[in-house]
């Protein structure tokens, strides 16, 4: 990994019923809100929150939101890979996905270089639980982990609720991601948002850049943006409020791991990826991989 500055965008669906014209417009607004950023900053990747390109709760069925998107690539994403080209910058943006058979829909989130070319994508594997489709959802859960190579460093994905399962990206960062994305719109509290994007870049001293919705999707769902981008030793580095808006930082690896807490004279003296115990995760690798719940009562959605 090389230094560079990194953004976060937070941003509001277009208002109204989806259609092919509000997933133009919201298309059309990821590109002017990435241009202007990219012209402030001069970011070199910028990550737009989860499902962008027509906000979280479609208010449609998996069918008619099957139809509104294309697949990846396709010609949804196409006008943001051309404004990457222009700009000449990496961008992460979600958006949904058409799968192989109508109705089949992924939340997706698409990797693309600063050539234009889409340099990999990432299939949410922990829909939230009113979008899964096994419990009346849209989204069809994806099984595969995405980290690339770039120019900037190893950069993984992950989307809003993937984020409080530590597994997936303890995946990624032993696959040797220094940077994870994570687009977001996330509805419950800023509190856990931030927790568990600072667990996570914490657990695996990798750099975790969220960028969560803000303003109002088309079923009338409400998000509160709070976008950020976090070190790996869990240091809020930039965040923002709850405005359409911007947070930039410098992600340095000289600098990652330099101290204990941040601006300590107290060097870093452990390395959790490093320090695992290997023994102990084999010797209970089938508890991991049993099936469980909680022991205490909830909401069954």
């Amino acid at each position: 990994m090389r230094a560079f500055t990194a953004a976060a965008v937070q941003i509001a669906p277009v208002t109204g019923p989806l259609s092919p014209d509000a997933v133009k417009a919201n298309v059309e607004k990821c590109v002017d809100w990435l241009t202007r950023c990219v012209e402030a900053t001069g970011a070199e990747l910028v990550v737009l929150p989860e499902s962008a390109t027509t906000g979280f709760t479609p208010d449609c069925t998996p069918e008619e939101l099957w139809d509104l998107v294309s697949g990846l690539p396709g010609p949804v994403i196409e006008p943001i890979q051309a404004a990457a080209a222009r700009l000449g910058v990496h961008v992460c943006v979600g958006t949904y996905e058409r799968g192989e058979e109508r109705g089949v829909v992924y939340n997706s989130s698409a990797l693309i270089g600063p050539d234009g070319s889409l340099l990999g994508v990432y299939r949410k594997t922990h829909p939230f639980c009113t979008e899964i489709r096994s419990r009346g959802g849209w989204v069809t859960p994806g099984d595969t982990v995405t980290v690339v190579d770039t120019e900037l460093g190893r950069i993984g994905m992950i989307i809003c609720f993937d984020g409080d399962y530590p597994e997936l990206t303890r995946i990624q960062a032993v696959q040797g991601a220094e940077v994870i994305c994570r687009p977001s719109a996330l509805l419950r509290s800023a509190d856990v948002w931030e927790l568990t994007s600072r667990a996570r870049a914490y657990d695996n001293h990798v750099y975790v850049i969220g960028a969560n919705a803000t303003g109002t999707d088309p079923a009338g769902v409400l998000y509160f943006g709070n976008s950020h981008i976090i070190t790996p030793i869990a240091h809020i580095a930039a965040k923002a409020a709850t405005h359409e808006s911007w947070v930039v930082a410098r992600l340095d690896p000289d600098e990652a791991l330099r101290s204990l807490t941040p601006g300590s004279s107290v060097g870093q003296g452990f390395d959790h990826l490093a320090d695992r115990n290997l023994d102990l995760i084999r010797n209970y690798r089938e508890d991991l991989e049993r099936p469980a719940a909680s022991s205490f009562p909830h909401l069954q959605v």
